[in-house]
């Protein structure tokens, strides 16, 4: 798989250095490769993109394309639409990092993870397709989170 990946972060309000999303930019065809190993079908949107875009936003955008989009109140941990775009709210991330005593860098690879998986035809409304989601979600971060990994997040 040959995706071209554009990680950018859109706010300020969370320190994000600029090693971690060229990290994340490194492993991110390896990334979608394992995302689509747990596609539902073989024409997921996750299949056929050829670029993809990535943004870390604040509570303020974050809620404001929750609201646009899902019609829901409120910031939210991440956002994905079909055709090539997910939304991360890094102060989502931050905030539930320190609540599960996760690394920040950890937190928003699960979100990019999640992102990729809803991209491979995941949702997660039932509680059992939640389930598995979650579980493939946490099995490609623990392969992502190697020590190499975590040695270009300084």
């Amino acid at each position: 798989m040959s995706l071209e990946v554009i990680i950018g972060n859109n706010q300020e309000t969370t320190e994000i250095p600029e090693s971690w999303l060229t990290a994340l930019e490194d492993i991110a065809n390896q990334a979608a490769a394992l995302a689509l190993t747990h596609a539902t079908g073989p024409d997921t949107p996750l299949a056929l993109l050829a670029t993809l875009e990535v943004a870390l936003v604040d509570d303020e955008t974050s809620a404001r394309v929750h609201k646009d989009f899902m019609d829901i109140d409120g910031p939210t941990d991440v956002i994905t639409f079909h055709h090539g775009e997910i939304v991360i709210g890094a102060a989502v991330a931050l905030r539930q990092a320190s609540e599960y005593g996760e690394p920040l860098p950890r937190e928003i690879l699960r979100y990019f993870i999640h992102g990729l998986l809803h991209l491979a035809g995941h949702e997660d409304a039932d509680p059992t397709e939640r389930a598995a989601m979650e579980a493939a979600q946490e099995t490609i971060v623990a392969t992502l989170w190697t020590p190499e990994f975590q040695a270009r997040l300084v």
